[in-house]
């Protein structure tokens, strides 16, 4: 078995079969893989929907467990200590994996021998469809991630989504998994990016993260959820996971990433009025405000 697959659960017991779905129905033999679906304090029945779909596709590594401290962070922690495989990847419980995704892993494990991490596309699949106001821009606050169009080691900063990332196991427990004061969903409040500070710990270890676009996911979106509540949840967390991850580098790193956001804030007034000369003005208003919401979480407000 090479590869464990761990899927955090909280509240998508509508969408997880189909997850577990994708991931049966691979084109790799299903001994090259296990699944580990951890329920992360759901309350509308996803053991019972997990207990049901293994029932009616008992072949294979499919396995559940539970983890009640409350957090992606820590349930994805609980995962990979239950795993068996050298690789450890991650994917969410309403994403649906391509038929050749896990052998598409597998292959570039085995075409890169010393990385140690890399990420893949997701592909975001609105339901019913996508909004007017959507723009490539903030599609990232829904999982929207392709970052070229062959693989390639990422640069400037850059780094895999949480929802299709995959790790060598042994990196992973050397620079301590994810970052539990980054948990992700708690509750209504949302402390993002503990991806982005467990890759940015394995990259000070001197390590090339890369990316392979043949490694992808869609990911569903109901349009229906993304209320301005809602994009206020998650960009906001985005701004709070930095604010925790920069005052454990340092006070001047916190005091640069303002800057940063600030200057990001501008861009996105720019890219805003942009649109208004091209016609497009649904999809002015969402970039601003997503900045001022990232800017708000990051400064705690």
């Amino acid at each position: 078995m090479l590869v464990s697959v761990v899927i955090c659960s909280y509240n998508r017991a509508a969408y997880i079969g189909g997850a577990l779905d994708s991931l049966y129905h691979q084109t790799a033999s299903k001994e090259d893989f296990e699944v580990i679906v951890v329920d992360n304090n759901s309350s509308d029945g996803t053991d019972q929907v997990f207990i049901q779909w293994r029932a009616a596709n008992p072949d294979g590594h499919f396995y559940y467990a539970t983890e009640t401290q409350q957090g992606a962070s820590f349930a994805r922690n609980k995962g990979a200590q239950l795993s068996k495989a050298d690789w450890l990847c991650f994917m969410d419980d309403d994403a649906i994996a391509t038929q050749d995704y896990i052998q598409n892993i597998i292959r570039h494990i085995q075409n890169h021998p010393t990385v140690v991490g890399f990420g893949g596309k997701i592909i975001p699949k609105y339901i019913p469809s996508e909004p007017a106001w959507m723009s490539y821009y903030v599609s990232s606050l829904v999982g929207n991630f392709d970052y070229a169009p062959v693989a390639c080691a990422f640069e400037n900063g850059k780094y895999p989504i949480e929802s299709n990332m995959i790790l060598k196991k042994s990196a992973f427990e050397l620079v301590g998994g994810f970052n539990e004061a980054i948990p992700g969903v708690v509750g209504t409040l949302r402390i993002g990016g503990e991806g982005k500070e467990l890759f940015y710990k394995i990259i000070a270890l001197g390590e090339k993260i890369y990316y392979d676009p043949s490694i992808c996911v869609h990911h569903v979106v109901e349009v229906k959820k993304m209320t301005p509540e809602y994009m206020y949840r998650v960009a906001s967390g985005i701004g709070r996971g930095e604010r925790a991850r920069t005052k454990a580098i340092s006070q001047k790193a916190y005091t640069f990433k303002i800057v940063e956001y600030l200057f990001k804030l501008g861009a996105a007034v720019l890219l805003g009025i942009k649109y208004i000369f091209q016609l497009h003005p649904a999809k002015s208003w969402p970039i601003i405000q997503f900045r001022i919401d990232a800017l708000k979480g990051l400064l705690n407000q």
